[in-house]
């Protein structure tokens, strides 16, 4: 199916926005009045036909933060304070949250541009208006998990690049998708595992070593985090109370089997998970990013006292505990145990058993893995030059799928076996069904 979106590429994506840009600074000028060097593009700034026009969905802390500036965002005053960006639009089923972020970034933009009264920012419950919108060239989703993979397939649809929160995808199969979808649209994705990223390069840094035989052969990763899985229980409920004013719970529940409002409705509501989707994607991202497996490799994954242990074919095992007796690696991390040594990393510490490991630097042979000092420069970036993102689809998808895997096998209470070419856990129906759900209409793609 060709879109609209399929065929803006490169610069030519802004033409839209361009067209109207010039439109509007037509008018302006037809007036006296004194306009900033910031809305015309002048002294440094970007011009008003570069920048990027991006929409927020999703505005709770997270969604918020990337917006406005806020813990674990990494952008001082959010996207709204790059000079680089344009948001033209925000967009909650929670009416005070969009109200809010709307008049919120009006505001900014009218002391930037010195326009009082501003209405360049839109405010939007549905989410599919902002979709339809041909001068929209990308979207950030902060979202219940449920939405997350759905939403983002939805965007790429769209001709949207796409900036998505952990957790990616809930389910094997509508991870697949998304990463079809994205390579089929020629679409820029960024996964919101900013660990690669962001902290001073440690995570990098822990990568590199351990790939350049720094640790001798890898034997072991202590992930110190549960995988998680979707695998919905006791789902329905005769608990009810008035949806509040101003919410929209048909729509928040989207994809999801109907129950009525209980008042849960934040990342996720009871009886839909096993394990841990919130941060398990921050450890498994690095793990696997360091372990670097084939991607046509066997791995089993099995459950054993409230732990879920993996191996790879060539016998590189991951267990969901911490590496007994060492606490870096438990915020984000990991602990990674060669034939030589270990490492253990995490958001405030990089470690070494022995200490000369990292007292030696790397040498200018040595590999080294994709080097991004700014997640959500990264990303820009990318829609500029349509390279991949550090997190691009496929690779986050497969981080995610390990722990959708050993989350499979927790909720079995059994071992699993998984082939990652056939996507599927061969010769086990059960585990099978496990792989997808039936998305309530019209949520069907």
């Amino acid at each position: 199916m060709r879109t609209e979106g399929n065929l803006r590429t490169g610069r030519s994506r802004f033409l839209n926005r361009r067209r109207f840009l010039a439109a509007g600074a037509a008018t302006a000028l037809a007036a006296p009045s004194l306009i900033p060097a910031a809305a015309l593009g002048r002294d440094g700034h970007t011009p008003p036909s570069e920048r990027i026009g991006m929409s927020f969905i999703g505005l709770g802390g997270q969604g918020t933060g990337h917006l406005l500036g806020g813990a674990w965002t990494y952008v001082p005053g959010g996207y709204i304070a790059r000079d680089d960006v344009q948001v033209l639009a925000v967009c909650d089923v929670r009416k005070e949250r969009r109200q809010r972020a709307h008049q919120r970034c009006n505001q900014i933009y009218a002391e930037k541009f010195g326009q009082a009264g501003y209405h360049g920012v839109q405010a939007y419950n549905d989410f599919r208006e902002i979709l339809a919108r041909p001068d929209i060239d990308a979207v950030l989703l902060a979202l219940p998990y449920h939405w997350a993979a759905l939403m983002a397939t939805m965007a790429a649809r769209s001709g949207k690049d796409v900036y998505c929160e952990k957790p990616i995808c809930t389910t094997v199969r509508e991870g697949r998708n998304l990463v079809e979808t994205c390579q089929r649209f020629g679409r820029v994705y960024q996964a919101g595992m900013q660990q690669r990223s962001e902290y001073d390069g440690k995570f990098r840094l822990a990568c590199d070593l351990v790939r350049n035989g720094r640790i001798g052969r890898l034997k072991e990763v202590y992930a110190y985090r549960s995988p998680g899985a979707f695998v919905p229980a006791n789902w329905t409920s005769d608990e009810s109370q008035p949806v509040p004013d101003g919410f929209d719970w048909d729509l928040w529940l989207g994809p999801l089997p109907w129950r009525p409002y209980s008042g849960q409705a934040g990342h996720a509501i009871s009886g839909l998970f096993v394990g841990d989707l919130n941060w398990s994607p921050h450890h498994y991202d690095i793990v696997r990013w360091t372990i670097n497996p084939d991607p046509a490799e066997i791995v089993e994954a099995w459950p054993d006292n409230g732990a879920v242990h993996y191996r790879y074919a060539n016998g590189v095992m991951i267990h969901s505990t911490g590496y007994p007796g060492e606490s870096v690696g438990a915020e984000g991390g990991a602990c990674f145990v060669g034939s030589e040594g270990r490492i253990a990393v995490d958001r405030s510490n990089l470690v070494s058993h022995p200490a000369s490991i990292l007292r030696e630097p790397l040498r200018p042979g040595d590999f080294r893995v994709y080097h991004s000092t700014s997640h959500s420069g990264n990303f820009l970036d990318c829609i500029r030059t349509r390279r991949p993102t550090i997190g691009e689809p496929q690779t986050s998808v497969a981080s995610m799928t390990l722990i959708l895997v050993g989350g499979i096998a927790l909720a079995l209470g059994r071992r699993v076996q998984w082939d990652p070419v056939a996507e599927e856990f061969p010769g086990d129906n059960q585990a099978n069904r496990l792989l997808a759900y039936t998305p309530r209409p019209p949520w069907r793609l």
